[in-house]
């Protein structure tokens, strides 16, 4: 909830229901405190006051937090002060600038508001519905959300730990400061074909079923192959990996398993490597550009990928340079009575052609080799 900088009783933006709306559902209240544990005690001022920060500081954090405007209704808890005496004493110690903090706020609020939209959407609304008839949708869900609130926040923060224990084993792999932001990665976007024709002919349930089903095969099988789900774009998924090897192997699997199940409309996929700057969970450059603009050029139930990305899946000897060199090596393995080299993929050179913004590229296509599913 973002405060007024002055301190002074202005109203709120209108964004939402503001919390100290005097015609506020009891009930809203009751979940409200159970939730947060704490009983509203503080109007924006007197909560920065309390945490020893400035009204200008306070403003920064809730609005990178993603908080509506209250202006200065009594709505703050001792948790909200704890809050903000933390992350002010991140900064007052030099463990974080004064920047980094508000990163800090604003890519946790990003984040979490995502995750408690869809639980309350997709978990919560369905589980809250009353069980018996007579029974209130009252009745049911705060005895719920107090069963249900501890088990979740627990979960949470496993979730969290895990996942930053991996973040920092990558970052601490790297193999200097600079690669620790401009890194070289795999870049991969998946597209569902004909997705806008989909939104005109299905129903709107269906079409969320469908987007749902999407990304969750997509995620799955992006984390089982070992590479990292950046974000969703409903029919798009951007995803990265380390190593050309196993975007690769992501990129195909998805086809093989799009293509396996009828529901699904056809898939195309295109992937970049080189240099990418990371924020804040995201990546962004020229390497991601390009993958994007090779989604939108490639065939469908297929996958294109750049000449580095080539390059690199030849250079680790995921890929021949091209079949007449893999024919040729098979040929003088044979003569020698040894196994031949074992290339996981083919690449085919394709036209080279004029993106938009990107000049002149060569893209190739992305295949198996041999009979490996």
């Amino acid at each position: 909830m973002t405060v007024d900088d002055t301190g002074s009783g202005t109203a709120g933006d209108g964004r939402g229901d503001h919390p100290a709306d005097p015609g506020e559902d009891p009930l809203a209240l009751r979940l409200e405190q159970l939730i947060l544990g704490a009983e509203r005690r503080y109007t924006p001022f007197q909560a920065a006051r309390s945490a020893g920060v400035s009204m200008e500081l306070a403003s920064r954090f809730w609005r990178a937090m993603g908080f509506a405007d209250i202006g200065q209704a009594k709505a703050l808890t001792e948790a909200d002060v704890l809050a903000l005496r933390r992350l002010a004493g991140l900064v007052e110690a030099g463990l974080l600038s004064e920047a980094m903090a508000v990163q800090v706020a604003r890519s946790t609020g990003q984040t979490t508001a995502r995750l408690a939209e869809w639980q309350i959407d997709s978990f919560l609304e369905g589980l809250t519905e009353p069980p018996e008839p007579g029974m209130t949708r009252t009745e049911v869900t705060y005895p719920l959300i107090e069963l249900l609130l501890p088990e979740l926040e627990e979960f949470l923060i496993y979730v969290w730990r895990r996942q930053l224990a991996a973040a920092t084993g990558r970052v601490v792999q790297a193999a200097d400061d600079e690669e620790m932001v401009d890194r070289r990665l795999a870049v991969g976007f998946a597209d569902l074909v004909g997705f806008t024709r989909l939104t005109r002919r299905m129903e709107e349930e269906e079409l969320g079923e469908l987007v749902e089903a999407f990304e969750t095969t997509a995620a799955d099988l992006v984390a089982a192959r070992g590479g990292r789900l950046i974000k969703t774009l409903g029919d798009e998924v951007l995803y990265a990996a380390d190593d050309a090897g196993t975007a690769a192997e992501i990129a195909l699997r998805l086809i093989e398993t799009m293509a396996n199940d009828e529901t699904m409309p056809e898939l195309r996929v295109g992937m970049a490597f080189g240099t990418v700057t990371t924020r804040m969970g995201d990546v962004f450059g020229t390497t991601v550009n390009l993958a994007s603009r090779l989604t939108s050029i490639a065939p469908r139930d297929a996958v294109l990928v750049d000449s580095a990305f080539a390059q690199e899946l030849i250079r680790t000897g995921d890929a021949p340079a091209s079949e007449a060199q893999a024919a040729e090596e098979a040929a003088t393995a044979e003569k020698e009575g040894v196994e031949p080299p074992v290339y996981r993929f083919a690449l085919q050179p394709m036209w080279q052609r004029p993106v938009r913004g990107l000049g002149v590229v060569e893209p190739w296509l992305l295949s198996r080799r041999g009979a490996e599913r």
